[in-house]
């Protein structure tokens, strides 16, 4: 094919394939959590412990997003696209044959490598490939799996495990991959951007810290090693993170610059986020569980019960920049920080006597504060930055993004083991209170992030446009 020709299939498809390679992504994020229950049968586990299923592929992708951008400069995007999908396939496999939860955990990682390339890289190969005045129509079209995978991921999970098997949810991604290596080899172009220094011993303190924090956590949820050793982990992990950024106080090109936080919205954005995804992080492990595991319902009904979730954050999209642009960050995040924490608490009310339609209502209401809260935080994050640290402000928001997801698992597999004690009976009154009381502690952690964002002035962070956001922040 010659050079023309290959440009011009690559403007007509290129798009489909980044679009396809988003919904793997976004779709194995969220298929696994309704299978839960059933897999930790299989696997002789207790469903309660099974948070580190998620916890592998969520932190694995945090740990990469920061190399990713300095990986396709060096490599081009075509061989390190194709690595992503050859990657995530063959994690896909390892997960399908896994015997253990062990063995599930490592498959997990793998996957999580190659999902963590899919998303930046393909995002990337856009930007290079497609004039400025197209990019929009083109970053909403690749934009519209990222909103369909959450959709039908937990039903098609809970649908999966009753009429075939868990392992299914892992295999269909065989053909699909399969496909995606071959159309990458013929449409992707092979764009390598400026080589610059990459620093290696900063990505390794922050990479360092994130798996010695969340292992910490793990640890102490799982009881997979003594206490002790869980607080030295946890202990290590916040002096690799402060050994970082006097690192980067230090470096000439430090992975993520100290003067990130003059732009005063972007440093209460990320902390404000950190504490606010605890619950957003943990709703979806926690709640296909507390349906399954304490109410009885079975996979698919699980699984069916989440749409709404996913329709009411839709919703929402319509009015978000509307209510900002009116009321300012400060309110609009103060306010509906508060809101979602107490609907996440409300969640401790819900047992087997409430109507299955006053579940789903709760769902819907849930879906519409905890998306909000992600429009605001991420334009309140993105929107103050410049062309100097658009980039790298990026790249971190993205990665506190994903560690704190893994952080609220985490926890709330540490709370879940706090409370039960011990494996209590599927659908029991014990169970039903580990789950209620879980419930409203994450709710209120959660709550907390508003005293973070009420020390935003009343005018701060004013929307005057709307930054695209990268769909691993929506």
């Amino acid at each position: 094919m010659s050079t023309a020709a290959m440009t011009a299939a690559s403007h007509r498809f290129l798009p489909w394939l980044v679009a396809v390679g988003f919904f793997m992504q976004f779709l194995d994020a969220t298929i696994l959590n309704t299978a839960l229950p059933t897999m930790a049968r299989d696997l002789g586990q207790s469903p309660l412990r099974m948070q580190s299923a998620v916890i592998a592929y969520v932190l694995t992708v945090a740990l990469l997003i920061p190399a990713s951008g300095w990986l396709a400069d060096r490599f081009g995007t075509r061989r390190i696209y194709q690595f992503a999908i050859i990657t995530f396939t063959i994690g896909s496999l390892s997960c399908a044959v896994s015997q253990t939860l062990n063995q599930l955990v490592m498959s997990r990682v793998l996957q999580g490598c190659g999902g963590a390339l899919l998303v930046p890289v393909g995002r990337l190969s856009l930007l290079r490939l497609f004039p400025r005045d197209q990019l929009i129509r083109v970053l909403s079209f690749v934009a519209i799996p990222g909103l369909i995978g959450p959709l039908i991921g937990p039903s098609l999970g809970g649908w999966i495990v009753e009429v075939a098997s868990w392992r299914w949810i892992f295999l269909v991604n065989l053909p699909v991959g399969v496909a995606g290596i071959l159309a990458t080899s013929r449409f992707m172009p092979d764009v390598k951007g400026p080589q610059g220094p990459f620093d290696l011993s900063g990505y390794a303190l922050i990479a360092v810290s994130m798996l010695m924090i969340t292992l910490s956590l793990h640890g102490l949820g799982d009881a997979a090693w003594p206490m002790e050793v869980s607080l030295l982990l946890l202990f290590a992990g916040i002096a690799c993170m402060a050994g970082y950024w006097l690192h980067a106080a230090r470096a000439a090109s430090p992975l993520f610059s100290p003067r990130l936080f003059s732009v005063p919205t972007y440093g209460v954005a990320l902390l404000g986020n950190l504490f606010a995804r605890l619950g957003s992080g943990a709703m979806p492990f926690m709640t296909p569980l507390l349906l399954q595991v304490g109410m009885g319902y079975s996979p698919s009904k699980a699984g069916m019960s989440m749409i709404p979730a996913t329709l009411g954050a839709m919703a929402s999209k319509a009015y978000a920049e509307r209510l900002i642009r009116r009321y300012g960050y400060r309110r609009v995040l103060v306010g509906n920080t508060l809101m979602l924490g107490s609907v996440i608490a409300a969640f401790s009310l819900v047992g087997p006597a409430v109507p299955h339609a006053w579940v789903l209502a709760h769902l819907a209401i849930f879906g519409v504060f905890n998306s909000m809260q992600f429009t605001a935080m991420n334009t309140l994050a993105l929107g103050g930055l410049d062309d100097t640290f658009a980039s790298s402000g990026n790249s971190l928001f993205a990665v506190v993004v994903q560690l704190s997801m893994g952080i609220g698992v985490a926890l709330a597999g540490v709370l879940l083991t706090m409370f039960s004690g011990h494996a209590p009976v599927a659908g029991s009154t014990e169970v039903l209170r580990t789950f209620h009381v879980t419930y409203l502690c994450i709710g209120g952690l959660s709550a907390l992030a508003a005293v973070v964002f009420v020390q935003l002035g009343p005018n701060e962070g004013i929307l005057k446009r709307s930054p695209p956001l990268p769909e691993s922040m929506q």
